[in-house]
């Protein structure tokens, strides 16, 4: 059964917030009922009920409810901005299929009220939500957000996206499905028995392309902060650093680094070695970063974590992790306390404003 005073992240209120803006309804407005100002919702620390943002889905669709696709506008609005931590697990992931499995576990905590669920099939797969549990009158909104976010997150991830074979709601059709097809490229079924996104499954397993730009400088950023909170660098050492983080997944090795400085390997080795260190030390900050994030505020294991930062396998990033923080990456989870929420620092703060 659904827990509707479990605390959640402030992401999907912040969309909800910024989709009454638009329309002209203030925050004050936006929050009535909940019992919450709009200052506290968007602290760094800042966490709402389930209950709570249902109070304010009924506030907007109080007045805009008649606003065809309104949930489907909603979805739209989800960024990799808003995932922190799990934007670097979105953005490394080599597969749809790994896409989908982080993107269940974060929506899940974020934005979602029913059970999604991924059925993979020989032709044709399917994401499939529940809605059972969802109060009928705030039902097609919630719904229609959820299937469109994890569109929204695909077409972030590998541009183009993946195209839909099939939408289906459970709820009667509005009058006008423009929003609709514009956003999943077919006309939805509605009154479906289920609600679900499906797609052919020779997307899969496909490697990805690179993700577009918005998205992948948006995790850059994330990158860059948290490096610099720990340490700042500047010169060729902050330039290759830089470097380091702008394709998560796809860490470059030292020529690639040097070629995108414009000098040679040995060149590059003398410079970081004037500025006190190595090709080595900014690896390995880069990689402990990433680890801390990742171990610390995402569901991923240690295999998966170790393939995001590059590693032939598991036990070369274990060994690795114990030299960085003389102890193995689950003890250091399970010493650190897992994040309920997948925004909890300032810096993750920060990037919620910038969606």
């Amino acid at each position: 059964m659904f827990d509707w005073d479990l605390l959640r992240s402030t992401s999907g209120m912040h969309v909800l917030m910024q989709l009454a803006q638009e329309r002209g309804m203030t925050p004050p407005e936006c929050l009535a009922g909940t019992a919450l100002l709009p200052e506290a919702v968007i602290g760094p620390d800042a966490e709402v009920t389930a209950r709570q943002e249902v109070r304010v889905v009924r506030n907007l669709l109080a007045r805009f409810g008649d606003e065809s696709g309104l949930g489907v506008e909603a979805g739209n609005l989800y960024h990799v901005s808003l995932y922190g931590p799990w934007g670097l697990a979105l953005l490394s992931s080599h597969t749809v299929r790994e896409v989908i499995e982080v993107s269940l576990r974060y929506v899940e905590r974020a934005f979602v009220f029913g059970r999604l669920t991924f059925v993979p099939g020989a032709t044709e797969s399917r994401l499939v939500f529940d809605d059972s549990e969802i109060p009928e009158d705030v039902r097609p909104f919630l719904t229609e957000r959820v299937i469109t976010g994890i569109q929204t997150i695909g077409r972030e991830r590998f541009a183009a996206g993946v195209s839909a074979t099939r939408v289906g709601f459970r709820h009667p059709a509005p009058a006008d499905t423009t929003r609709y097809r514009t956003v999943f490229g077919v006309e939805p079924v509605f009154g479906a028995t289920v609600n679900e996104l499906a797609f052919d499954s020779a997307y899969l397993d496909a490697a990805l392309p690179r993700a577009n730009e918005w998205a992948r400088g948006t995790c850059e950023q994330l990158c860059r902060d948290l490096l610099t909170a720990r340490r700042a660098r500047t010169g060729v050492a902050g330039s290759a650093r830089d470097l380091l983080v702008r394709n998560p997944g796809e860490i470059p090795d030292q020529i690639a680094v040097a070629a995108a400085l414009f000098m040679s390997p040995r060149t590059l080795s003398r410079r970081l070695r004037e500025e006190g260190t190595s090709f080595r030390d900014l690896l390995d900050e880069v990689r402990e970063m990433m680890s801390e994030e990742l171990l610390g505020h995402t569901d991923m294991t240690t295999e998966q974590v170790a393939a995001r930062l590059g590693y032939a396998e598991a036990a070369s990033f274990i060994r690795a992790f114990r030299r960085w923080k003389d102890c193995p990456p689950q003890e250091f989870r399970a010493r650190a306390g897992r994040a309920v929420a997948p925004t909890r620092s300032g810096v993750r703060a920060h990037l919620i404003g910038a969606g």
